[in-house]
């Protein structure tokens, strides 16, 4: 673990009106939107997955669930020296924060606590994006007001939700698209799609404790923007028959994680799956819908894995930050998804050929692991 060289590192409004801030943070978002994503000149897209950073106060904030030789001096800033090693490394092209980035409890300012846990990728200049968990908005911000802050921040792709739908449930509902090689047929389209939903917090239903689902006004937005990218898609003379394929990131977990165990899926399970209170059916929607191929989700920190369910790869990030509960003497980790192009006969880049996952842990080697090597529906993730 990097814990046991401990690399300490300095980590350099409310909402009065809910209409008012979805309008400012949409134009912020907007305006960054213009930083678009394209794949490289090689014809690959790194996308790093942060799951569970649980920042809180730096310097102050112990570190939890590490051997006992490796807590003196153990802090939030372990989880910045991790980020900065693991951004240098993989040079991702895209960051995404799948939510419980701070943890409120321990945050005495959540501005302060976002500002510190999101500045390895400010200051990384690399275009990042986040979701929320079910912990973020617990200090000094309301869940509105935190994804309103992190829409203003430097370098995010982040969107408070979508501009054109007026009625949606959350914070923090946006896609993105990835375009082709800068002077391929496929350079003004988008060849992958992803998707970043707000998973919710907890429930309100009463008869119905625990954590918070993606609503029906959220799935209904999600299956009219995958219908609106498949036929801008296939309008083009050089469109492959299929969509472009989607990823789909969130917090919580759905309920069809439960679906599988050590025989079918690569990675561990150490502690049961904290799904959605409610299936609100949001799986088969991605089913029906067709172009997602695999959906990334955090909020158990010590599963890591990762299957195939009906077309979808169903994946952990792993736990990333040290103030979250862990496991002692098991490394913390990130997951990495790197994308290819196909390369076409004329030696130009065409869609998307694979896309394949693997885990970095914090060691002194920042180790990969559990690469796959599964292929869905002729797109293999491997």
């Amino acid at each position: 673990m990097a814990n046991a060289h401990l690399v300490m590192v300095t980590v350099v409004v409310l909402l009065v009106s809910l209409s008012s801030a979805s309008a400012s943070a949409s134009a912020i978002s907007t305006k960054q939107q213009k930083q678009s994503l394209r794949f490289s000149e090689k014809g690959e897209f790194r996308i790093l997955q942060v799951a569970d950073m649980h920042y809180a106060d730096g310097k102050t904030t112990p570190c939890k669930d590490v051997l006992p030789q490796q807590f003196a001096g153990c802090s939030d800033l372990n989880t910045t020296a991790f980020l900065r090693r693991i951004i240098a490394a993989v040079k991702p092209h895209l960051i995404v924060f799948t939510g419980d980035n701070i943890f409120g409890f321990d945050a005495k300012d959540a501005a302060y606590s976002l500002n510190a846990a999101f500045s390895p990728a400010v200051s990384s200049n690399i275009p990042w994006a986040a979701v929320l968990g079910n912990r973020d908005q617990e200090s000094t911000l309301s869940r509105a007001g935190v994804m309103k802050h992190i829409v203003g921040m430097k370098h995010t792709l982040s969107q408070f939700n979508p501009p054109e739908v007026d009625n949606i449930d959350g914070f923090g509902n946006y896609n993105l698209e990835v375009r082709g090689v800068e002077g391929s047929a496929f350079e003004n389209k988008s060849v992958l799609n992803l998707y970043f939903l707000d998973s919710g917090d907890y429930s309100t239903v009463p008869s119905i404790p625990g954590y918070g689902w993606i609503k029906l006004s959220q799935q209904l937005w999600f299956r009219n923007t995958s219908k609106k990218l498949e036929r801008a898609y296939k309008n083009k003379p050089e469109a492959q028959k299929a969509p472009a394929p989607g990823l789909a990131y969130f917090h919580i977990p759905l309920p069809e994680f439960t679906s599988f165990d050590s025989s079918n899926f690569t990675g561990v399970k150490q502690e049961g799956i904290s799904s959605a209170s409610v299936n609100s059916g949001f799986f088969t929607t991605m089913v029906e819908a067709g172009d997602v191929k695999a959906a990334f989700v955090g909020h158990g920190h010590i599963n890591d894995f990762c299957s195939e369910l009906t077309g979808i790869h169903l994946c952990y990030g792993g736990g990333f930050g040290y103030h979250a509960y862990g496991k002692a003497g098991w490394d913390r980790r990130a997951r990495v998804v790197a994308a290819s192009l196909e390369k076409t006969e004329n030696g130009g880049w065409g869609g998307v050929k694979s896309i394949k996952t693997r885990k970095h842990l914090d060691n002194q080697l920042l180790t990969a692991v559990d690469a796959q090597s599964d292929v869905v529906s002729q797109w293999p993730i491997s």
